[in-house]
């Protein structure tokens, strides 16, 4: 693997520092480095290049995740959460609802987690001076204002600023990364993948590229 800023790549972990809501707080194992397969970095910074001619960058929140960050929020952060918030909440429910954004950590080789293979990113588009576009809800809020197509459906919003300025914005990240030959996450706007298991499922691939990694010593 190969640090992210190699490819001129911007950003920051998101769990290695204590400015990242809804947690506001370092998270135990993050790292700061953002570390990506070659193949991917490279197919980054082709989409990087593109958007730079309109003004525009690519900025990274994550790539590959320790697995410590990984058993926290699906063992740990998510299930505390939905118990809080959905006191009625069934065990299997709050199992199946924690699955749809938090893959479970796993060391098989055959099930990776897709953040523990380095094909996997998380990210946004920001203004060549750093201000981040318009997106409509918080990087990692794992709800269905996350969703990808969740501003295309009609809502009491519909008609708002803010909505056709958000629409506007997932859909310029949507196309620039498939077209890049990216799979997106459907629940989540930000998660964009090359040669892991779920860009071939979604892609139809015959096979992934990439298992379980870990950055080089």
């Amino acid at each position: 693997m190969v640090r992210a800023d190699r490819f001129g790549l911007r950003g920051r972990n998101f769990y290695a520092h204590d400015r990242n809501p809804p947690y506001w707080r370092t998270i135990d194992g993050a790292v700061d480095e953002l570390w990506v397969r070659a193949s991917v970095g490279a197919r980054l910074q082709a989409v990087d290049k593109r958007l730079a001619d309109a003004g525009l960058r690519l900025y990274l929140f994550d790539a590959w995740r320790p697995r410590a960050v990984q058993t926290y929020f699906h063992d740990v952060w998510m299930p505390q959460e939905l118990r809080a918030r959905n006191p009625g909440m069934d065990e299997d429910a709050i199992r199946a609802e924690t699955g749809r954004y938090w893959a479970a950590p796993t060391v098989d080789a055959n099930s990776p987690a897709p953040h523990s293979t380095g094909g996997a990113v998380d990210l946004t588009v920001v203004w060549e001076d750093g201000e981040p576009l318009h997106m409509g809800g918080l990087f990692d809020d794992p709800t269905a204002i996350s969703h990808t197509d969740r501003l295309e459906r009609a809502y009491d919003d519909t008609g708002s600023y803010s909505m056709e300025e958000a629409r506007a914005s997932r859909r310029l990240i949507y196309w620039v990364m498939t077209e890049a030959g990216f799979a997106n996450h459907p629940d989540e706007w930000w998660h964009y993948s090359w040669g892991d298991q779920m860009w071939a499922k979604l892609t139809g691939a015959p096979a992934a590229h990439y298992g379980p990694a870990e950055p080089p010593a």
